[in-house]
């Protein structure tokens, strides 16, 4: 699997595992190393690179947490396909330090508006007659979930991810299922009542009828609409109201 780099020289730059790690990411990118192939047995890449044990366990972890090797205990470490999901997901554990607070969950929940906005308007003028159908029954099916509180949050994302589907982009359901991911304890934290999910019902209704209608302006004002009232609930979890950053965001912006 390799075509002999030899030892590493002394005089190399940088940490030996950063430097085992660079090598190994390179044979993974040029094909040398596949997808589904086996690393080679940490004995041996002590031997070619000239480095200790720990050093080449740095640089496995350092493959692993960037989704590159599958390891398990007792099994040398497995190539894995990189797709967009472990790429977000990698993204999204950095990501979660960074919603902790009330500005950080609004620079995410402002990033979800300007993308959500923007597949609204497209599916208007673009979605397919069985695009429609899904959206319906994704609507119908939050309809019935009103008064369950975590059956309605589930149909809520449900009928959001449709949106993400319909352009047909792979990247998209990938990043609603992040937002979903990072945004989870906030709605949890949320105390509702039935009314609150016939206003959010009533939000995603709106979305659909212009959809429907294929009217793009009448779509993206109302998404605006639903998701700056879901953030109006969102920020009340927060027990100081003064971390607020900025304005008050509005369906206008």
């Amino acid at each position: 699997m390799n075509r002999g780099l030899g030892l590493l020289g002394k005089d190399q730059v940088g940490r030996r595992s950063d430097v085992v790690t660079a090598e190994l990411v390179r044979m993974i990118q040029s094909g040398d190393l596949q997808v589904g192939d086996r690393l080679p047995a940490e004995r041996e890449l002590m031997h070619r690179y000239g480095v200790s044990r720990s050093a080449i366990r740095e640089a496995i972890a350092s493959l692993a947490n960037r989704g590159l090797v599958m390891t398990r205990l007792g099994h040398r470490p497995i190539v894995r396909k990189l797709d967009y999901e472990i790429a977000i997901d990698k993204v999204g554990k950095l990501v979660g330090h960074l919603v902790v607070d009330r500005d950080g969950v609004w620079n995410l929940f402002d990033s979800r508006i300007f993308l959500e906005a923007a597949l609204a308007r497209w599916a208007a003028g673009h979605a397919r007659r069985d695009d429609i159908d899904e959206l319906r029954a994704a609507l119908e099916a939050n309809r019935r979930a009103i008064g369950n509180s975590s059956r309605f949050d589930e149909t809520d994302a449900d009928f959001h991810a449709v949106l993400y589907r319909i352009p047909g982009n792979p990247i998209y359901p990938v990043v609603h299922k992040a937002y979903v991911e990072w945004l989870i304890q906030h709605w949890r934290s949320m105390k509702r009542g039935a009314d609150i999910d016939q206003m959010n019902y009533a939000g995603h209704e709106a979305i659909f009828d212009a959809i429907a209608a294929r009217d793009p302006d009448s779509a993206e004002e109302a998404l605006r609409r639903h998701l700056v009232a879901a953030w109006e609930f969102v920020r009340s979890t927060f027990a100081n109201r003064s971390q607020v950053a900025g304005q008050r965001p509005t369906a206008d912006a």
